[in-house]
């Protein structure tokens, strides 16, 4: 009895630390007692009853058989359940009460980020826990927490909510730098990355053991829209929200200026003290600042390279350091009024949206070795491969493009250069077969970070790994003896360096990326209820996610090739097709002259030959009108191909890549690049031409012996009709237009000219 009386009174004691929560407490209680079958509310109400009764106090009393009655709830309650449990129903109780607290504040009309903040705190303050709220009771607080601190856009919320828990948003807003004076949220790149990680890692339910033990996401921090809208009203550039009503052409001049309003704008005492204490908090690790406006990684929408990311060494004392990332951050908001993301805005009608930026703030990942910093390997996944070169690749378990070093080449055409194409569901499978095919289409340059200087550089692999010694490259290189080419059997296997070239064949056969990647691709996939393209790195034997968004693909529609096209009219035909589709009742074709562009004698003739192209973009508005060229459009070498942003080629139904043998500007199988994902969600056409194959054929001739209108279209680039070619096709072809077919399912295509149909427009 003693016993009984001492464990009643240690509960009773507990439970008055928390008196608002008093009466969940015994609600909860009663009702596992109930469920147990220990008591039940009916007897311990007769027990309050007669205990009054022999006391001489009136049983008919309800406050004083109330008292009675919770005497009791709290006595069975210490006398039957162990400590562990009386702990959990008691947390329990006290999540119920502040949830409830917390849900009145969410839903209020009138909120206040710091009231939410506070009360979202002190829900998080609590243990976990082994009994949750239900699902149901959480959903609405989820919805209006993600609302508040993360993203408003509707598609997101609503697979978020099922997710994205009540403390994962506490949890995240611990790292949000914010200002007091505006609200904000922390963008789509961060959005996206937050839920992938949690879907794949969920907190509340058991997941899958390999995933928790190698998804990763690197530790970030976020600087929310609110800081650059009172950056913006504070420096008086509120006028630069009018740009995107602007010309192209006033844009792109006003853009030029820009850093020089940047450079002397200011952040505010505030603003610059949470800057401090952040690079304080981070030490001296490498950052990278991505760019997370409200619209970036939308649904249908992913802004692929439209902004800025900007990678900072962070070394030295905290005066450097600071104004490095107060420089940074100028730089990614300023490329909210780049000419690139409002041209895409205008494009998909996304002009009257206030866009917004907020920056995610991370740590690069990788390790240092010596002034230079990087992780292993790194690249881009997708769920879905609309490049399937053999029946034995299934496109729907995604493809991957992977690089040593940082992944910026892996979403970027870069130079001579080529990413390892990686299909899951064949891992080992590639198109080269011969190691000089092989050697040719592989990486040479790896992206780093020197720390020394601060800047990204490109190195060539064999010259970096001759400076360092990393302990890895059992997994990258592979190494060519007497003709042949293989990956080392053994780590320990010291390799000449000079005779390899980077393949990852031990790294996509030894390692368990591939069936991480297409395991989480997967799980992603079925989740966000349709394809994904998800970033990442790999580096000790972890997969850091570093962005997640919905994947643009092009309708895999079956497309029909005609049969006994008449090789008069034939225009070309190929046999690599990265992407399907059809165009019809092409009117203008727009050629610039591989040879005539090879042959030009310094990188600012080339640099022009782009401005033309982008004018002649603009003047085709509403032409149907298919771009062909040398290589690689979009590359960085403008050696290579002419350089082009998607602003520069967004009116084109069809853009062609000609390599010929002896220029050396091969295609670049582009599946997975910015610059491709511009193509898809534009709806441009891919058309990749060998004119020296035996397989393909490409009628030339035509575009270089019919008239070229560029002088009659364009007077000032007349001085270019020897490089760019623009053709009217009709008036070249007895009023007969362009078609073009690309049958990606059995890797053919044809252009040929017929007769113009309104039912093919």
């Amino acid at each position: 009895m003693k016993e009984d009386l001492l464990k009643a009174y240690r509960l009773f004691q507990r439970m008055m630390a928390y008196p608002d929560s008093l009466a969940t407490m015994r609600k909860i209680f009663l009702q596992n007692m109930v469920d147990g079958g220990e008591t039940d509310r009916e007897t311990l109400i007769q027990k309050a009853k007669a205990f009054l009764k022999a006391s001489g106090d009136d049983p008919s009393d309800e406050g004083q058989v109330t008292e009675i009655f919770n005497m009791f709830i709290d006595i069975t309650a210490a006398t039957t359940f162990p400590r562990e449990k009386i702990e959990s129903y008691i947390n329990f109780a006290r999540k119920q009460t502040q949830f409830s607290r917390l849900v009145s504040q969410v839903n209020k009309e009138q909120l206040t980020y710091g009231t939410i903040k506070r009360e979202l705190k002190a829900f998080c303050a609590i243990p976990e826990g082994e009994i949750l709220i239900s699902r149901i009771e959480a959903e609405g607080a989820r919805v209006g927490l993600i609302n508040q601190f993360i993203s408003n856009q509707l598609p997101f919320i609503g697979i978020a909510k099922h997710h994205i828990t009540v403390r994962d948003v506490g949890d995240i807003s611990d790292r949000i730098i914010r200002t007091r004076r505006r609200p904000g949220r922390i963008g789509g790149k961060s959005a996206g990355m937050v839920l992938a990680h949690r879907i794949l890692v969920p907190r509340f339910h058991k997941g899958d053991p390999e995933l928790e033990r190698h998804i990763r996401i690197p530790d970030s921090w976020y600087v929310n829209t609110g800081v650059f809208s009172d950056f913006i009203d504070r420096n008086a550039l509120f006028h630069f929200h009018s740009q995107k009503y602007k010309s192209r052409e006033m844009i792109e001049e006003e853009y030029k200026k820009i850093a020089d309003l940047f450079v002397n704008a200011s952040f505010s005492k505030e603003m610059l003290e949470k800057f401090r204490y952040l690079l304080e908090i981070t030490g001296e690790a490498p950052l990278v600042l991505r760019s997370s406006s409200l619209l970036e990684d939308n649904f249908g929408y992913a802004f692929s390279g439209k902004y800025d990311s900007v990678f900072l060494g962070n070394q030295g004392d905290i005066k450097t350091r600071l104004n490095a990332f107060i420089w940074g951050l100028k730089q990614v908001h300023m490329s909210t009024f780049g000419p690139a993301p409002i041209l895409y805005r205008r494009k998909n009608n996304l002009l009257d949206f206030n866009e917004q930026m907020s920056v995610l703030v991370q740590k690069v990942v990788g390790r240092r070795f010596g002034r230079y910093f990087f992780p292993f390997a790194a690249g881009v996944g997708f769920s879905f491969s609309a490049y399937s070169w053999t029946p034995r690749i299934n496109k729907e378990d995604g493809v991957m493009r992977l690089v040593m070093g940082l992944g910026t080449r892996a979403v970027d055409r870069i130079g001579e250069d080529y990413p390892r194409m990686i299909h899951l569901s064949n891992p080992m499978l590639r198109p080269e077969v011969t190691p000089d095919k092989i050697k040719k289409y592989s990486q040479r340059f790896m992206d780093v970070l020197n720390l020394e200087t601060g800047e990204l550089e490109s190195k060539h692999y064999q010259e970096l790994m001759g400076e360092i010694d990393h302990p890895d490259l059992f997994y990258a290189l592979s190494e060519e003896t007497e003709g042949h080419l293989a990956p080392p059997m053994f780590k320990s296997k010291k390799l000449t360096t000079n005779r390899t070239c980077i393949t990852f064949d031990n790294l996509v056969g030894k390692s368990p990326l591939p069936r991480l990647l297409k395991k989480s691709l997967a799980i992603l996939a079925k989740a966000y209820g349709g394809p994904v393209d998800v970033e990442f790195a790999w580096d000790g034997d972890h997969l850091y996610i570093v962005q997640c968004r919905t994947l643009s693909v092009a309708k895999d529609v079956a497309i029909v090739m005609p049969e006994d096209i008449d090789e008069e009219r034939l225009f070309f035909k190929n046999k690599r097709i990265i992407s399907g589709g059809a165009v019809h009742n092409i009117e203008y074709i727009v050629y610039v002259d591989p040879r005539a562009y090879g042959n030009l004698p310094t990188v600012e003739k080339k640099i022009e030959i782009s401005r033309a192209i982008s004018r002649i973009n603009q003047s085709l508005v509403g032409k149907r009108y298919a771009l062909f060229g040398p290589g690689r459009w979009g590359s960085n070498d403008i050696n290579l191909g002419v350089r082009a942003g998607y602003e520069d080629i967004n009116n084109a139904l069809l853009l062609g890549e000609v390599a010929f043998a002896e220029d050396g500007s091969t295609p670049e199988v582009s599946y997975g690049t910015h610059f491709f994902n511009d193509l898809v969600e534009s709806g441009i056409v891919h058309v990749a031409i060998f004119p020296d194959d035996p397989e393909s054929f490409f009628r030339e001739a035509f575009l270089l012996d019919s008239p070229n209108q560029l002088a009659k279209s364009r007077p000032e680039l007349s001085h270019l009709e020897s490089v760019i070619h623009l053709i009217h096709v009709p008036s070249c072809c007895n009023r007969m237009s362009l078609s073009v077919f690309q049958d990606s399912r059995n890797q053919t295509g044809a252009g040929f000219f017929k007769t113009r149909t309104t039912e093919d427009d």
